[in-house]
């Protein structure tokens, strides 16, 4: 796993800044019922999203995020309003909040006993009738059959541990319903050939050591494609929506 601390500064320049922000935000929202008041946005990284989702009138929203350098950031964002907490335990009483959100947070775990109890987490600080938002299929959001897709399909690649249908038998287990489902395009997050190896040689790849062979073959692929810092079409990231019973 990347290390969040380290990658603070340059989060949002790498990560499509403002208009992926504004889409993902726009997409959680549409998810929400009409008299959501409070939301709990968990990973909530610089709040770049988070700022976005406290703009709707009347929603008083609370980022949570465990890397002290984000919550730092997103706290200069959103003022009294960000604290310092792991997904997997949440510094907040049980039902507390009217909807939830992880989003780009799932797929960090290395197994599904680690995801799960996130997911756990998030059922348990929402109240009954509450909803939960979550992003879905992160890795396969970003394989949209480009050349460089092709370079790297010989990498070895972890199960997902975020899969939508893994992720509905998480949230079952948990008194979670399936309610809906939104997308987004993530702008500005399309790879070029020479950004794709920048991300291999900062671990971005997890199953790819940065200073291993299989790192090197695949640089040397990428460098021989045309187009070196053309991107590639930008990704498109799934939503899941759910609520809790009760």
């Amino acid at each position: 796993m990347l290390d969040y601390g380290k990658e603070a500064d340059r989060y949002d320049a790498s990560r499509g800044g403002e208009p992926r922000a504004a889409a993902a935000a726009g997409a959680v929202l549409g998810l929400l019922p009409a008299d959501t008041r409070t939301l709990l946005d968990v990973a909530c990284g610089t709040g770049l999203v988070t700022r976005r989702l406290a703009a709707r009138a009347g929603l008083r929203v609370t980022g949570v995020d465990a890397a002290p350098r984000m919550a730092q950031l997103a706290a200069a964002r959103l003022p009294g309003a960000v604290v310092l907490g792991d997904s997997r335990q949440l510094p907040f009483p049980d039902a507390s909040f009217d909807a939830v959100s992880t989003v780009w947070l799932l797929h960090l775990f290395p197994g599904p006993e680690e995801t799960a109890s996130v997911v756990a987490e998030c059922a348990r600080v929402l109240r009954p009738g509450g909803t939960y938002v979550t992003t879905v299929d992160k890795a396969a959001s970003h394989d949209v059959g480009s050349d460089i897709d092709t370079v790297l399909a010989p990498r070895p690649v972890r199960p997902a541990v975020d899969r939508a249908e893994a992720v509905e038998a998480y949230a079952a287990e948990y008194g979670l319903a399936p309610t809906g489902r939104a997308g987004f395009t993530g702008h500005g997050q399309g790879r070029s050939p020479r950004s794709t190896v920048d991300d291999l040689h900062r671990g971005w790849f997890t199953r790819v050591p940065p200073d291993s062979p299989l790192a090197a073959r695949l640089a040397a692929g990428l460098a021989a494609l045309p187009d070196q810092d053309v991107p590639r079409p930008d990704p498109w990231f799934s939503l899941r929506a759910f609520r809790k019973r009760g």
